[in-house]
């Protein structure tokens, strides 16, 4: 038993060490937003209003065909004296208990059109919530695209940061062994000093930011919250250039999902219309039925015994005053519909500047990525030679600590170039509709 229980002990050791051991998730731009569409609740309510809408469709359908209904009831009346021909038959006999059956059919025939309007009212509106979920899904892209790159620059930075400290801590041990032979006076020492302080706290804010962003993705792509993982994509690989703006905005007029949801709502609104107008022609529907009653209504005289009669007729039904109510609703109607033809002008005077703005800011952040990289290197290159001439005695400490912060900024400044030219590439992919 005591052999059993150690190596028990020793397998759990050895799983946690597995788990421990395990590596990091590696995942890619294109793995983060598959996971992150998903394991949204937001895209999941969505398909659950789309799925509402689809079965008002359906009822809207319905209403359109046979209905065939079931009845059946028990009345229990008072005692009343029976009526009877003198000498001969009862004619109303006392019949307390009352048995009743029916099956009871109805058919629309004609409706106006009301009841095909607003069943392709119906059909708009699933239509337009479809869209709704494409656009919700393009925006939570982006997020995911944001979050994605905000690891990525955060963990770039904090690396940076790494590099810039490390740089200092080995000229901190230089400028104290120079001190130890008084070639150099200690505010030299103290300068440097300063300078690393800073500098580890610039390194904790980059570790702080690079937690928070982690911890943003993870919740976008649904991973646990202790999840340790890479991201695939390297902030070093600018984006593709964009094509000309002209055919950017007619992309985006023809691929917004926010667009094509207007436009279907507003021929949802026009069939709604027509519905409203219709209340005012006639109707007609087909009614039958069939009755199985004891004692049967239909059938003198009446008798306690179980008796069968069917019916069929049309009905024909036509409000001719209806103090404008059919009026009112088809003001209601247009007034939607006019409502929503605005919003889609708006929308299109709104993507235009959205477009040209987006583009804009893709070809700056292309552009400010050229000058990050020249301003990197010519801060290592004046490092380099204020080191080497500090190192022959012809310079001074504040001139490398200078070049150092200086390089270090540079440094920061292209990866944040790096960072907006993806995430300017991201949202003008939003614009576009892609």
């Amino acid at each position: 038993m005591k052999r059993r229980l150690i190596a028990l002990v020793l397998m759990l050791f050895a799983a946690a060490d597995a788990r421990a051991q395990a590596p990091p998730l590696r995942i890619s731009l294109t793995d983060a937003v598959t996971r992150g569409i998903e394991a949204s609740h937001r895209l999941a309510e969505l398909g659950a209003r789309q799925d509402a809408a689809r079965a008002v469709e359906d009822q809207r359908q319905s209403a359109s065909k046979l209905q065939l209904t079931a009845l059946g009831g028990y009345t229990r009346t008072n005692h009343v004296e029976e009526f009877r021909i003198p000498g001969g038959q009862v004619i109303y006999p006392d019949v307390p208990d009352n048995f009743r059956s029916r099956l009871d059919l109805q058919w629309p025939i004609y409706t106006g059109g009301r009841t095909a309007a607003l069943t392709r009212a119906a059909a708009a509106e699933t239509s337009a919530i479809a869209q709704d979920r494409e656009a919700a899904r393009a925006d939570l892209k982006l997020d995911i695209t944001r979050a994605y790159w905000a690891v990525i620059t955060a963990r770039a930075s904090e690396d940076v940061v790494e590099q810039a400290l490390a740089r200092i801590d080995a000229h901190l041990a230089d400028v104290r062994n120079q001190l130890a032979v008084g070639l150099v006076p200690p505010s030299d020492v103290f300068s440097l000093e300063a300078q690393q302080a800073r500098q580890q706290m610039l390194l904790i804010e980059a570790q702080n930011i690079a937690e928070t962003s982690a911890a943003d993705f993870r919740r976008l792509t649904g991973l646990s919250p202790d999840a340790e993982f890479d991201l695939a994509d390297r902030i070093d690989t600018p984006p593709a250039p964009s094509p000309q703006v002209a055919a950017l905005i007619e992309a985006a007029r023809a691929t917004r999902a926010e667009r094509k949801a207007l436009q279907i709502r507003i021929g949802g609104l026009s069939e709604r219309i027509t519905a409203a107008a219709a209340g005012s022609l006639p109707t007609l529907s087909t009614v039958a039925g069939w009755d199985f009653a004891r004692p049967n209504p239909k059938i003198f005289p009446r008798q306690e015994v179980w008796k069968r009669s069917w019916d069929v007729g049309v009905n024909v039904t036509w409000s001719l005053i209806d103090g404008g109510r059919v009026h009112a609703e088809v003001a209601e109607a247009s007034a939607n519909q006019r409502a929503a033809e605005e919003r889609l002008k708006d929308f299109d005077a709104g993507i235009d500047v959205e477009v040209r703005q987006r583009a804009a800011d893709a070809v700056s952040a292309e552009a400010a990525i050229t000058a990050a990289e020249a301003g990197v290197r010519a801060a290592a290159e004046a490092r380099r030679v204020i080191a080497d001439r500090f190192a022959a005695g012809v310079a001074a400490n504040t001139d490398v600590i200078d070049a150092q912060v200086a390089l270090l900024q540079a440094e920061l400044d292209r990866t944040r170039a790096l960072a907006n030219a993806h995430l300017a590439a991201a949202r003008l992919d939003r614009a576009v509709g892609r």
